[in-house]
């Protein structure tokens, strides 16, 4: 395979991972590992969840941020807020990669999805943490990022003296815990997006520390122009290395992506790879 395709996971990932060097960068696709019941796992399907609570016209009921966007005008943003709670209320059991990643020293998890998952695993694992979510103009005008503690209680930005020892939780999209925000509809992402090429509603935290950082992708897929634009972002100004495990040939747009990022393309099943990560020796 070419440099930026390999099919195996390299030890470097796991150690770089092991050191904090690495970065994980986790989408909705690591729900997958769960085992019992999980709330929705794509956009697809979360769109379905949505529009079965919610009618919205059926040239829509497939388009997620439309049809988030049809219930915030038309039913209301608080509406769409509760269907949107309802969804993710179900908590997925932690698979041996969450709690695997939980473990980490990282400076940076990037968790690109609204379910609590990866939070109930470092709830568990640990309390040097801190989360970040993004917020939605809306509901939070002139404010893009909310800060949480390990209980969940809101919080001032933490000085530089508490992140540097604490692992920092970025969530660019929201998350269902602790307060329910959410960025799902059309007007919730030009909002953000009309204002990330300057990084401003990026944490400072997350621009600083990407400077020493590369990024793993797990879980994630870049075939639409949301998900590309966040990492995109993101990785700006990051040190690399980066890569993605995709088992799926890449559509054109994503195997753009990729190169044009940088991003090796590790073409493995989530599965083993997820096995390969947690069954990697420890660092001494």
């Amino acid at each position: 395979m070419s440099e930026l395709n390999l099919n195996h996971l390299p030890a470097s990932v796991a150690q770089g991972l092991e050191a904090g060097t690495l970065a994980p960068y986790i989408g909705p696709g690591l729900l997958q590992l769960c085992t019992g019941p999980t709330p929705p796992a794509d956009p697809l399907t979360l769109a379905t969840a949505l529009t079965t609570r919610v009618a919205v016209p059926g040239k829509i009921k497939n388009r997620l941020t439309a049809a988030a966007q049809f219930i915030e005008n038309f039913k209301h943003r608080k509406t769409l807020v509760k269907a949107m709670n309802q969804i993710f209320a179900l908590q997925a059991a932690p698979s041996a990669l969450h709690r695997w990643l939980a473990a980490l020293p990282a400076p940076v998890i990037v968790d690109c999805w609204y379910d609590d998952t990866l939070r109930s695993a470092l709830a568990a694992e640990r309390a040097n943490w801190v989360e970040a979510q993004g917020l939605a103009q809306s509901e939070h005008f002139g404010t893009w990022i909310g800060w949480y503690d390990t209980s969940g209680a809101a919080q001032a930005p933490p000085g530089s003296e508490t992140l540097a020892r604490d692992t920092l939780l970025y969530k660019p999209w929201g998350g269902h815990a602790p307060a329910g925000n959410y960025l799902v509809s059309d007007s919730d992402f030009v909002e953000v997006l009309t204002e990330i090429d300057i990084q401003t509603p990026i944490p400072a935290a997350v621009q600083e520390r990407r400077a020493r950082l590369g990024f793993v992708f797990l879980g994630c897929r870049f075939n639409d122009q949301l998900p590309r634009a966040f990492a995109r972002q993101i990785l700006k100004r990051s040190a690399g290395p980066h890569f993605a495990v995709l088992p799926d040939e890449p559509t054109r747009m994503e195997a753009r992506f990729l190169a044009e990022q940088g991003i090796t393309r590790i073409a493995l099943p989530l599965a083993e790879a997820a096995a390969a990560l947690c069954a990697a020796p420890a660092l001494a």
